[in-house]
């Protein structure tokens, strides 16, 4: 009995140091998670998970391999090396939800050519813009259509719910705009005559030029909403971060080399050039 009653106590007392061993451990990994050693209060201390888009090239696709690239890739990667963290993963995700996954901590960030708006803005904080895309008005070559002032009274195709849709509403104010659900959609109504000319994303306008015989006719700069990385809202110290690194890579002229190499031929927004290389006013600058 003696010896029963003693290695129950032992047993006992062992399950006890394991339950407090637990404890702290838990308690030291809640504190790391949240100290010194993770600033930027990552849900991995030292890696930054990535929400992004498979498909969407030139900006963030994957290649054969499987692997993320484009310009949005590469330069996340840099601005991450840059605030000390080079454990970066991306994960495709559907667009319709990706910046609620970023909100509610599935993510750190999401890199997709993300366009700042103040809809967006209610769900996540933003980086400074890094990308002002150019948007096309897309017409036959015999449409007329050679400036802004040419699109009056003319109908136009727009994509419903696209930066395009709100860009010509607020602009295009003596234009009559034909809502479509696709750009396919659009396009095939120029080519028809049913609409004169198609308002869309000028590096998608790039492959509809080429097949249909179409030209760009009007290239405006999207600085109404630039693309940002979305942040979750509680992490200032994190978008601060991602902010200096931002500005270092396009100071130093690493922004230029990625647009060159992922957008060649397109134009490209002074704003985001070395200081050195800008020649005039700057454009309008990116708000959050």
């Amino acid at each position: 009995m003696t010896i029963r009653r003693t290695f129950r106590r032992a047993a006992l007392g062992a399950v006890a140091a394991v339950a407090t061993a637990v404890a702290l451990t838990a308690c030291a990994g809640t504190a790391a998670s949240s100290g010194d050693d993770n600033p930027y209060g990552l849900i991995t201390p030292g890696q930054i998970r990535v929400a992004s888009l498979g498909d969407s090239k030139p900006y963030t696709f994957t290649d054969e391999k499987g692997e993320f690239t484009g310009f949005d890739v590469e330069l996340f990667r840099d601005v991450a090396s840059r605030i000390g963290v080079d454990d970066v993963v991306f994960t495709g995700q559907d667009f319709s939800g990706l910046l609620a996954a970023v909100s509610n901590g599935q993510f750190d960030v999401g890199v997709a050519a993300i366009g700042i708006t103040a809809e967006r803005e209610k769900t996540v904080d933003f980086s400074d813009g890094y990308l002002a895309g150019y948007l096309t008005v897309m017409a036959s070559p015999s449409a007329g259509i050679a400036d802004v002032d040419d699109l009056d009274g003319k109908r136009l195709g727009v994509v419903q719910g696209t930066l395009q849709e709100a860009y010509a509403v607020k602009n295009f104010t003596d234009t009559d705009l034909v809502r479509f659900p696709d750009n396919n959609a659009a396009i095939s109504s120029v080519n028809s005559g049913a609409i004169d000319a198609h308002f869309l994303d000028y590096e998608a306008a790039k492959e509809y030029a080429e097949q249909y015989g179409l030209v760009n006719a009007i290239d405006i700069p999207s600085f109404d909403a630039p693309a940002g990385f979305a942040i979750a809202k509680d992490k200032g110290e994190f978008k601060d971060a991602l902010n200096e690194a931002l500005r270092a890579a396009m100071e130093d002229g690493t922004w230029k080399t990625l647009y060159q190499k992922w957008f060649p031929g397109s134009p490209m927004p002074e704003q985001y050039l070395p200081s050195s290389e800008q020649t005039s006013s700057p454009s309008p600058s990116p708000t959050n």
